[in-house]
């Protein structure tokens, strides 16, 4: 595959699956429900929202900490405030363009802190790596939590406890074999993919090497609370969804953070990956869909603001650079 056609799928695919997520919101909701969600939108508690944008932007400034964690063995130490505003003005890039805010954040380091592209662009790829690994953690959480309702799901289906069981070992016994034949394999694809799985491997290992090693992991855990802390405190704007228990949400966050990932800044993807994964525990598609507006509205809100003066103060602050 050509890197132009890699291009042109990345940025296609993306607003492809946003059109579709339109389409499917349009049509599995009346237009009843549509004014009732915009009626919650409308009644949120503005307390709720504000405390989540706090939540959120405590984040970003421990991220730009634990970049400093990152940068510090290569010799460079950038301004706190730089790697603040750096971050604010990348998210608010990959809202318009996805993945652009990685590029940026280097270009911004090179250009206000002498930080050289690649070692900065390294950097980011880490704090990828970390963050997927944290998210896969969270994932299996859930789904540890939620085991009661997996189990009542099979049961329901009619498979069965026994049947299963069965699905589980067949489950486990698929995967040991693709790991013995992705070791085993010759064909250049997997040892390509062999090598980078390994270099990921070495690069997450070399954060516990690192001088703050635990410094990193702290701000790591507090930077994964905080997403998380943030989805909470949205559930008292909607009373159908002021109830609801820490593992039910965290099933729906996980949902969240995966349709964030595949569409261009989490637009309708977002709401409608909420919806559904709310839509286990009962709630209703009018309240799940709110839920997951006014998340989506108050997140991006802060980006647009806070990236937006970022974008403004930094060329300002850095006059000499």
């Amino acid at each position: 595959m050509s890197d132009q056609l890699k291009k042109f799928l990345k940025t296609i695919l993306p607003i492809a699956l946003g059109v579709v997520l339109v389409w499917y919101l349009y049509s599995s909701t009346t237009s009843v429900q549509r004014a009732e969600i915009l009626k919650y939108i409308k009644e949120a508690n503005p307390f709720w929202i504000g405390i989540s944008i706090a939540i959120g932007i405590l984040s970003h400034i421990s991220r730009a900490i634990r970049w400093n964690y990152l940068l510090s063995p290569m010799g460079y130490k950038p301004k706190l405030s730089n790697n603040v505003l750096i971050i604010l003005t990348a998210y608010l890039t990959n809202l318009g363009i996805p993945r652009s805010g990685e590029f940026l954040r280097a270009t911004a380091l090179a250009t206000y802190e002498n930080v050289p592209f690649e070692k900065g662009f390294g950097t980011i790829v880490t704090e990828r790596i970390v963050d997927v690994i944290m998210l896969l953690i969270i994932v299996i959480v859930a789904m540890l939590l939620q085991t009661k309702l997996i189990l009542e799901f099979i049961a329901e289906s009619g498979i069965g406890f026994f049947g299963g069981i069965v699905i589980l070992l067949i489950g486990v016994l698929g995967l040991f074999v693709l790991i013995q034949l992705i070791k085993n394999s010759k064909l250049h694809f997997i040892i390509k993919l062999k090598g980078f799985l390994k270099s990921l491997l070495e690069g997450v290992l070399s954060i516990f090497k690192m001088r703050h090693k635990w410094p990193f992991i702290l701000h790591t855990l507090f930077i994964w609370a905080a997403y998380i802390a943030m989805f909470w405190v949205i559930k008292f704007t909607v009373p159908e969804t002021a109830n609801l228990s820490f593992s039910a949400l965290l099933v729906a966050f996980v949902g969240g953070s995966f349709a964030m990932t595949t569409t261009n800044g989490g637009f309708i993807a977002y709401p409608a990956a909420v919806s559904k994964s709310l839509e286990i525990f009962g709630i209703g598609i009018v309240s799940g869909n709110a839920f997951g507006w006014i998340m989506w509205i108050s997140q991006t809100f802060m980006i647009l603001v806070f990236g937006a003066i970022s974008f403004l103060i930094l060329p300002l602050l850095n006059r000499n650079s």
